[in-house]
């Protein structure tokens, strides 16, 4: 998670949602980081998760990165978690819960869909506070802008 939050508060840096996302091998190692980059690409489907998934898939040489695992800052969107289960990622780690848009079991639970063959491990909260602060700080830093 480390290594997501740092990813985070650089994304915030340059003006993009903070969140940070990493995925780990079968071994625990990152092969995956990605960050928001959805202003800096003009790409509103660049999420720190598809990002991360994306140089995962390019590491492992496959797009089944069902050994690895997902650390991501912010609980992961429908967008991103139906990413997850295309991917068939084995577990899905994430820190602040999102209550608008969450999809791994706040709003919506798309992981644990009892109509979907693949089914992650999903662990909400990890460096929760921590994860929040970065969100609530940057959003509160915009609006006094």
């Amino acid at each position: 998670m480390e290594v997501a939050l740092r990813l985070a508060r650089e994304a915030a840096a340059e003006g993009e949602v903070p969140v940070g996302a990493v995925v780990l091998d079968a071994a625990g190692q990152v092969i995956g980081r990605g960050r928001n980059l959805r202003e800096a690409d003009r790409d509103p489907l660049a999420h720190a998760e598809v990002k991360a998934m994306t140089e995962a898939a390019h590491a492992l040489g496959t797009w089944n990165l069902a050994d690895c695992t997902l650390i991501v800052t912010l609980e992961p969107c429908p967008m991103c978690a139906g990413a997850c289960l295309q991917t068939h990622i084995g577990r899905i780690v994430f820190g602040a819960w999102d209550a608008k848009l969450g999809a791994c079991g706040s709003v919506w639970d798309i992981p644990r869909d009892p109509h979907i063959g693949s089914v992650p491990e999903v662990i909400g909260g990890m460096h929760e506070s921590e994860c929040a602060r970065i969100l609530t700080d940057f959003f509160t830093d915009k609006r006094i802008r």
